[in-house]
């Protein structure tokens, strides 16, 4: 089952923990995952996905201008209604906003029919309520539960598309 993370990365640091989150997705039997910058999506690969993950750097509390620009395009030619949908980021501070810039992807995700999903509690420690965040200078310290985070949306996608 296909699944994609898409992602703008300026310094290389989303794309980093873009390509950790499609670790653990190929870590979960029969998920095949893809990666891509925002600026060279597969459109094909996109629509045969069951799930979109969109991952931004933080800029003054919000998402990149790529990211905003890509979530307020028409989403119908990735025929992403009714997908799984999640959201991830990458910020200088702990409270520099990256919950907040997962907020704005989510709901466009909502907007657009999808369905999002982070595990929440449900699935123990560590609990990643709406979408992990990554802090620049300390990105090694969060490669684990990007890559669990990976893995537990790769198999509630294959829960519940197969």
């Amino acid at each position: 089952m296909k699944l994609t993370v898409l992602y703008h990365s300026a310094s290389g640091n989303t794309k980093q923990m873009a390509e950790t989150i499609t670790e653990g997705m190929q870590m979960v039997e029969s998920a095949e995952s893809g990666v891509f910058p925002i600026e060279e999506i597969d459109e094909e690969w996109v629509k045969e996905s069951k799930c979109v993950i969109v991952g931004t750097p933080i800029y003054f509390a919000s998402v990149s201008g790529a990211i905003k620009s890509f979530l307020e395009r028409p989403f119908g030619k990735y025929k992403l209604a009714g997908k799984i949908g999640g959201a991830f980021a990458t910020a200088n501070y702990i409270h520099g906003g990256g919950e907040l810039g997962i907020r704005l992807i989510l709901d466009h995700m909502l907007c657009h029919g999808m369905l999002t999903y982070s595990g929440g509690y449900s699935c123990g420690n560590p609990v990643i309520h709406l979408g992990p965040v990554a802090i620049t200078d300390r990105l090694e310290e969060s490669m684990d539960t990007f890559k669990l985070y990976g893995q537990r949306m790769a198999a509630k996608t294959i829960e519940i598309f197969k």
